[in-house]
């Protein structure tokens, strides 16, 4: 097991990691078509209902971390088929949803069930492959993840073309009993006796969840007294929390690394890009919606961005081998403000080719900064440190993508959500991306040492 496991097992376990995946990416994505209708079956206001999204990006945030530690200490197999069960039993609940706040208690179940598999997914793909196809087996997997992404929006608009709303979050269940089933055959290395950091955990898990929560109080109307005591409750559990992981010696939030300034300015980037996807990918549900399109058209014109991107990231991580990733990024990011420019400029009435190829663009853009950032954050770290770079990379992704959804629904509740706002605030956070990629190529920033330990490592999974 030392080299990976033995044939057949082998493919057993393939298969099962690649459901779970694809269970995780396509739960995440597949709400966001069912938006409208949601909202208009419950009876709450658009800006309301993206809280449905919010909620478990939340959720992953405030976990992602702590998890993986309870994932070494516990077992990795072990943790990683709770989660899904955990998933499933939510989701389950979703049927009987009848009000904003019970599904909301729903999607929480679902994320904590989600961080479980999230969480140790990258270690256990580790331990199933011999190191000499380690490589092969993340790709594999980042075509997984791409596909998954793909296709959410395509699976959300024909569920609710036959079917009510609920049936858009059990369209993953398969997945999970799939991967369950064959879960037998994941690889089960002996657990790490070390302690679990439960004081960091607590700490981190509040950090993020109250600022978030203080952002989306204020997003809400709440009282603004109220939403700045949170912001500024986890602000200052933050503050503590940094202090305390500066003199710890493998961190829970990898502070050693974002001292570096080149893995600093990758992640702030990667934070304002996936900010900006997010951001647009949320409202453009209600955009179309307010256009007279239906839930299977809106679907299908939010398709072309991951699909697109699923050719783009992995010929971006090729490249990525012989251009620097600020060179890369930097074109990735002209070519996204061009398309959000185009969105943002589009017709009050498209038509649907209209939206998909102004979306496949923006796809493409968002496909070629992210892997090429996402390698670069690893590459400059200590090979002793990789693992804890590519829990950075995985929590940056979440975080900007809650930001997202949180500034989507802000948007929203002050009436410019659905028109050209948000992509022109997307643009914004676009070229704050580009900026930071360009900033990388000063000879001051760049890490000496950063190719020789990249070439080191295997490519981490395509961002998207």
């Amino acid at each position: 097991m030392s080299d990976g496991l033995p044939l057949p097992r082998r493919y057993a376990a393939i298969a099962a990691l690649g459901c779970g995946s694809a269970l995780v990416i396509i739960d995440g994505g597949v709400a966001n078509v069912a938006l409208p209708t949601i909202a208009r079956d419950l009876g709450v206001a658009p800006s309301s209902v993206v809280s449905i999204v919010t909620v478990y990006q939340v959720m992953l945030v405030m976990l992602l971390l702590p998890f993986s530690g309870v994932g070494e200490r516990f077992g990795l197999k072990r943790t990683y088929q709770a989660g899904q069960l955990v998933f499933t039993a939510a989701t389950l609940l979703c049927f009987f949803a009848k009000s904003l706040p019970f599904l909301l208690i729903v999607r929480a179940m679902q994320a904590i069930g989600a961080a479980g598999v999230l969480s140790v997914s990258s270690a256990l793909i580790r331990q199933t492959y011999p190191s000499a196809q380690l490589g092969r087996g993340l790709g594999i997997n980042s075509v997984i993840v791409t596909s998954s992404a793909a296709a959410a929006p395509t699976i959300g608009g024909l569920v609710l073309a036959v079917a009510p709303w609920p049936w858009v979050f059990a369209s993953a269940i398969p997945f999970a009993i799939i991967s369950i089933i064959l879960g037998r055959s994941l690889p089960d290395p002996a657990p790490r006796l070390s302690r679990i950091d439960l004081a960091g955990s607590i700490m981190c898990a509040a950090m993020f969840g109250l600022l978030i929560g203080g952002a989306e109080s204020f997003v809400h109307g709440d009282s603004p007294v109220v939403s700045a005591a949170i912001v500024a409750a986890g602000a200052g559990i933050g503050w503590f929390f940094v202090r305390r992981e500066l003199g710890t010696p493998a961190p829970i939030l990898p502070v050693d690394l974002l001292a570096r300034p080149i893995i600093a300015l990758s992640a702030f980037g990667s934070l304002t890009a996936f900010t900006a996807s997010m951001t647009l990918l949320v409202s453009t549900p209600f955009r179309l919606s307010a256009a007279g399109f239906t839930a299977t058209q809106i679907g299908a014109c939010i398709a072309p961005w991951p699909l697109t991107n699923m050719f783009v990231a992995p010929l971006s991580g090729f490249l990525s081998d012989r251009i620097p990733a600020g060179i890369l990024g930097g074109a990735g990011m002209a070519v996204t403000l061009i398309a959000l420019g185009l969105l943002a400029t589009m017709p009050a009435d498209p038509t649907l080719f209209d939206v998909a190829w102004r979306m496949a663009l923006c796809g493409s853009g968002f496909g070629l900064y992210l892997p090429p950032n996402a390698r670069l954050v690893i590459g400059s770290a200590p090979r002793a440190r990789a693992a804890a770079a590519g829990g950075l990379v995985s929590t940056v992704r979440l975080t900007g993508q809650t930001f997202g959804a949180t500034l989507a629904a802000a948007l929203l509740a002050a009436g410019v959500g659905a028109g050209a706002v948000p992509p022109l605030v997307a643009a914004g956070l676009a070229l704050i991306a580009g900026i930071c990629s360009i900033a990388r190529l000063r000879p001051s920033i760049r890490s000496p040492d950063a190719q020789e330990i990249r070439d080191e490592l295997p490519p981490p999974q395509a961002a998207g």
